[in-house]
């Protein structure tokens, strides 16, 4: 076996505990059927914070009624909720629930418990040697 094809294995392995972590996520927020889109709207969602419908259509390149219908989805599923603007009471938020929050940064959360897993198997000479040789990567 070659160097690279070593190397393949052992980042194959890596990627399929993280994949694995991030079911373990879904799984506690008893998701089951999610998609990559719906969690790349669920994530928007958490990085713009101050979202409304108009917003969230320029920001996912979508129009009003197919954000309106995907919200509606998401309310039932209890990712988020609707809020009405204090000072303008025609205007929503779009927030996530605590389960909303939990399924957007399930990708950070999984990789969290990578890592938490390399640190449980390496010394801390050989996490310092990995972080050397991981920062070469460009």
């Amino acid at each position: 076996m070659t160097a690279k094809e070593h190397l393949f294995i052992v980042f194959e392995n890596l990627i399929k505990i993280k994949s694995e972590c991030s079911c373990e996520i879904f799984s506690e927020c008893g998701v089951s059927d999610i998609t990559v889109k719906q969690i790349g709207y669920l994530k928007a969602i958490d990085e713009h914070g101050e979202v409304t419908f108009s917003s969230l259509a320029k920001i996912t390149r979508n129009s009003k009624p197919t954000i309106t219908e995907m919200v509606n989805k998401f309310v039932k599923m209890e990712y988020v909720y609707r809020e009405k603007c204090s000072d303008d009471g025609r205007i929503f938020y779009i927030r996530l629930t605590e389960k909303g929050q939990r399924i957007a940064r399930a990708e950070e959360s999984a990789l969290l418990r990578v890592i938490e897993k390399m640190a449980d198997s390496l010394n801390e000479k050989e996490i310092e040697t990995l972080i050397k040789i991981l920062e070469k990567i460009r």
